[in-house]
């Protein structure tokens, strides 16, 4: 059989890369005989610039360091592309991971602002922006800061304590977008107010306590307030704490992370002749229908008539869409008694899972 591995990462302990081998690894140790094929996929988050490296010859890592989004400094990198087109992560530079303790209300995306002039300043005519993964709640202003937006408030404030003091705002300063335009991958369609919105729903996973999730609600609403020609209610303004918005005040096209990076790494094309496709992602759950990996994935499968199974970190969802599901937490309940060794070493339960789904194919 031709098998066809595109899972995402498994966020802050195995890369698409990496947990796509593991897989592939298992597949063959079970069904040696099949042309087992990787093809690591991401959404806009962590392991995006690293999905697109993959598939895009000639791409390259270029280093720059940026604020973080603690105010320490982040050595990191941006993708450029053979066609003159830069990668961004906003993980990468100003992601919850860089964090050692959440900061909600101070957390900001400066980083992120700072490596997209960055991009800018070396000549990208364009730029691919993943913004999946952010530490702050921010609605992007630390972001539009850096890129040139003048914003009158005391100095030393930061992140959603700097929302307390807006309006008002100048964006006369702000850097014109490339020429090729600002592509925006993100996993979400969440506005950016109300109860589907930043505050209210990733706020949390920033360290938002529920009595606090009102004050940075109402920190966004005087922040959308500050531009009456921008929709808070689009279709991504929400995403990575209100970042979506402050890309959308600059200009920028918002669209579906996943499916953006299933074109460029040529998915489709992949899936051609498969008889089964193997997708997966950290924690499957209700979000993962709406735009995330192993959504896209799956529909790309069902148009090649191929199996679908999943791989995942934890399910918290139904499997039923699929053929067949492995668990790494319920792997390593059954093999070490110990759930947590799922995230301590992922790999090893997902070279299990693998096996595993091989000898159900």
């Amino acid at each position: 059989m031709r098998v066809v591995i595109a899972p995402d990462s498994c966020k802050g302990t195995a890369p698409a890369a990496a947990f796509a081998a593991a897989i592939a690894e298992g597949w063959r140790s079970a069904r040696p005989e099949d042309e087992v094929v990787p093809v690591p996929m991401a959404d806009g988050g962590e392991g995006t610039a690293d999905a697109l490296a993959s598939a895009v010859p000639g791409s390259e890592r270029v280093p720059v360091t940026v604020t973080g989004p603690d105010d320490r400094p982040v050595d990191t990198t941006l993708l450029r592309l053979p066609d003159g087109r830069a990668v961004v992560e906003l993980a990468a530079t100003s992601g919850l991971p860089l964090l050692e303790t959440p900061r909600p209300d101070d957390a900001h995306t400066t980083g992120f602002g700072q490596a997209i002039a960055a991009a800018l300043d070396a000549g990208a005519t364009g730029l691919v922006l993943g913004i999946g993964g952010s530490a702050s709640t921010d609605g992007g202003i630390g972001m539009l800061q850096a890129l040139g937006l003048r914003v009158d408030a005391p100095a030393g404030r930061s992140g959603g304590t700097l929302l307390d003091h807006v309006p008002p705002v100048d964006g006369t300063g702000l850097r014109a977008l490339p020429p090729l335009g600002v592509q925006v991958l993100t996993d979400v369609t969440s506005p950016l107010l109300g109860p589907d919105g930043a505050a209210t729903v990733f706020g949390p996973q920033k360290g938002v306590t529920p009595d606090r999730v009102a004050v940075h609600e109402a920190r966004l609403a005087r922040w959308a307030a500050c531009f009456p020609d921008v929709d808070p209610a689009t279709p991504g303004a929400g995403a990575a704490g209100g970042t979506g918005f402050g890309l959308l005040v600059w200009g920028a096209a918002l669209g579906g992370g996943a499916a953006a990076v299933a074109e460029v790494v040529g998915l489709a094309e992949a899936l051609r002749g498969a008889d089964v496709v193997v997708t997966g992602e950290g924690r499957f759950d209700a979000q993962t229908a709406a735009g995330k990996v192993p959504s896209v994935v799956t529909a790309l499968a069902v148009e090649a008539r191929a199996r679908v199974m999943l791989v995942a970190g934890e399910v918290a969802a139904s499997v039923d869409a699929f053929d067949a599901a492995a668990s790494l937490t319920v792997i390593a309940t059954q093999t070490t008694g110990e759930p947590d060794d799922a995230l301590r070493d992922p790999l090893r339960f997902a070279r299990i899972a693998g096996a595993r789904l091989a000898l159900r194919a």
